[in-house]
């Protein structure tokens, strides 16, 4: 299907949309705010996709992705891989599966978004010692992880909250409560989508967590970052009346580090109340840590948290 190239004008708060190549869509059409500035993050991009049909008399859901310029045309990723998030909601669209949506793709930064991800209250709650230890940890490739910044995440979800939030509601004809608004990401972005709605319950009404990094950084031995998180949830998971939580993860590669801690989290989510009906944990096997093996799999995490 051709692709159809909107742009949208928000003058009461002087944005400036400007024409410039945008991903590819096999359904639906894609808008962009442009390195919206924020004073909470770095200036970003946020793409928006409408689906098939869109229309301002009808009311649609909200989901919110972290990782933006990985959802949808692999051609205008760093690793030629997408999750083509269009071609995964659209089926499920017309076969009445699920709520009729919005997404909202939230473009990281590639130099903030390990400290824009890491949950900032697991991290504070670590003692002086680790927290240095963590700052000066590396990836493989020698680069620090953090690139010498300190951990931004609860002013990430202020600019999700305070600033990109309202901009929808007012530009887009959707629900504004919390049954329709979800959040969405893998890997860090697994690990934001679960502390959104764990820090703003009455906002994000579900999370989907794909290979949630657990480890934070790179290493499981010896670091202490996995239990910090855990007795974070242990005071902060939502109430599973209320909302719903999925998490899943692969046995290759980086996703080979979470079959140990995984269940952790699982038997923390039991005693707090949670059951199928607000919470499911699946394991892929053989699937890896990469946009093929999310994409394969993304409508499993749609059929449960935004099933009609």
């Amino acid at each position: 299907m051709k692709k159809i190239i909107t742009f949208i004008s928000l003058s009461l708060l002087s944005l400036s949309i400007k024409a410039q190549s945008l991903p590819e869509v096999v359904s639906g059409k894609i808008e962009r705010i442009t390195q919206f500035q924020s004073k909470y993050v770095t200036a970003r991009n946020i793409d928006i996709w409408l689906p098939e049909g869109y229309s301002p008399t009808k009311k649609y859901s909200v989901l919110y992705m972290n990782d933006g310029q990985m959802l949808f045309d692999a051609n205008m990723t760093w690793n030629k891989q997408s999750w083509d998030v269009d071609d995964v909601v659209t089926p499920l669209l017309k076969e009445n599966k699920i709520q009729d949506l919005i997404v909202v793709g939230i473009w990281n930064d590639s130099n903030t978004r390990h400290i824009d991800y890491f949950p900032q209250k697991p991290f504070e709650s670590l003692t002086q010692q680790q927290q240095d230890s963590i700052y000066n940890s590396n990836r493989t490739n020698g680069q620090k992880v953090f690139n010498g910044k300190t951990i931004n995440s609860d002013n990430y979800l202020k600019f999700l909250v305070e600033e990109i939030r309202p901009i929808i509601n007012k530009s887009y004809s959707v629900y504004k409560d919390v049954k329709h608004t979800f959040i969405a990401g893998s890997s860090m972005g697994g690990l934001i989508s679960l502390y959104a709605i764990c820090e703003y319950p009455k906002i994000f009404g579900g999370a989907a967590c794909l290979s949630t990094h657990w480890p934070g950084i790179f290493t499981v031995e010896n670091n202490p970052i996995p239990n910090a998180f855990f007795s974070y949830l242990k005071t902060h998971l939502p109430n599973p009346k209320s909302n719903k939580i999925y998490f899943d993860y692969g046995t290759d590669t980086l996703d080979a580090l979470y079959k140990s801690l995984q269940p952790k989290v699982d038997e923390i989510m039991i005693s707090k109340g949670f059951s199928k009906t607000n919470w499911i944990t699946k394991k892929f096997e053989g699937d890896d840590h990469s946009e093929n093996s999310w994409k394969r799999r993304f409508d499993v995490p749609l059929r449960f948290l935004m099933r009609k």
